[in-house]
């Protein structure tokens, strides 16, 4: 289960930031070996005082955890031809790091195994980022005898559409009956720098479609926007952004938000700090009563939506039709990573 992880504790928060910028598919800057660790301990008194803003850091580890081991019982019935399931957890950032977890999976006699990425839309900055780091483990001998297959995007899957829209029925009904309909649902996603958008990163296009699943689900009950937060540094980068938008919102007259985590699977430092604190609280000095929709986090419907596209992979994969959907063997067209290529043909012959 790859994704990209948080520090547990507040001590952990300079050792996650070096490894997020110290990795050239996610932020590419020159020099980066030495200008990684000073950008690091620059930002981490900032963000430490964040993860202790929301309880002393970050929930990712244990709700992917119980996830994971929720979909392996699960998988153990749907699928019992592959019996018995363990879910492993590998981030890119923070421990276990995707090096540790190689060496676990292998130390435990693993041959078969499944990357599943956690992003439920794809971009080469975070399933990419994930999937190269699994290559370069395996280049190094750390995966030694696993056969590989990939589960890289999953966004507009009926169950992770149904868990997202249970969470937004629940909170449209905090707000009165009689205005409920005039609720704006602000659905929110991590940015990503136009330089990555412009080279064809599919990022906005998925996460578009999720949007587009959810409302359909939903019966288009509500006005709606797409909008995009976590913004960092003075280079362009997709927007409108969430706090923009609020601001928007209310000198509209829109006085009614339900804030949607459409991109993520539990609560981080993206969800608790940034929408709950920050955007919550401007929203409501600007006058708007704002509720968030709950992330993914313990959700069954959710759990079971994870079980069952493994289980479809595995069926896909026992019907020949290979280890990689079609769409992983593109790369975008604007891709000059040397490293990608190398990564997708990895995959296609199941890691060898």
């Amino acid at each position: 289960m790859m994704n990209m992880g948080g520090p547990s504790t507040v001590a952990e928060t300079y050792d996650f930031l070096r490894n997020l910028f110290s990795d050239g598919d996610l932020i590419p800057l020159p020099f980066q070996r030495v200008l990684a660790p000073a950008i690091a301990r620059r930002r981490t008194p900032q963000i430490e005082q964040q993860y202790a803003d929301i309880g002393g850091g970050s929930p990712i580890l244990r709700y992917t955890k119980l996830q994971g081991e929720g979909m392996a019982q699960l998988l153990d019935e749907l699928h019992p031809e592959t019996a018995p399931h363990k879910a492993y957890v590998a981030f890119r950032y923070a421990r276990p790091l995707t090096d540790e977890t190689a060496k676990q999976m292998k130390a435990d006699g693993v041959k078969r195994a499944i990357a599943f990425t956690q992003y439920p839309q794809y971009s080469c900055s975070t399933t990419g980022s994930s999937l190269n780091e699994l290559y370069r483990r395996g280049k190094a001998g750390d995966l030694e005898g696993i056969e590989w297959s990939v589960i890289d995007r999953w966004g507009t899957h009926p169950g992770f559409i149904e868990a997202v829209a249970r969470n937004i029925e629940t909170a449209l009904a905090k707000f009165d009956e009689s205005k409920r309909k005039d609720t704006v649902l602000l659905f929110s996603a991590h940015s990503l720098p136009m330089s990555v958008v412009n080279r064809g990163d599919p990022y906005v296009m998925e996460v578009s479609a999720s949007v587009s699943a959810v409302m359909d689900r939903l019966g288009y009950s509500n006005p709606y926007r797409l909008v995009w937060q976590s913004q960092v540094g003075p280079s362009a980068w997709m927007g409108m952004q969430t706090g923009e938008a609020l601001k928007g919102l209310a000198r509209l007259g829109k006085k009614q938000v339900v804030l949607v985590p459409i991109a993520f699977t539990s609560d981080h430092i993206e969800t608790l700090y940034e929408l709950d604190l920050e955007y919550a609280k401007e929203a409501r000095e600007h006058g708007i009563e704002v509720h968030r929709a709950e992330s993914l986090n313990d959700s069954p419907v959710f759990i079971r939506a994870l079980a069952d596209i493994a289980a479809q992979h595995l069926r896909n994969c026992a019907a020949g039709k290979g280890p990689v959907s079609i769409q992983l063997g593109l790369r975008c067209p604007g891709c000059t990573n040397a490293t990608c290529g190398h990564q997708k043909a990895w995959f296609e012959r199941g890691g060898r």
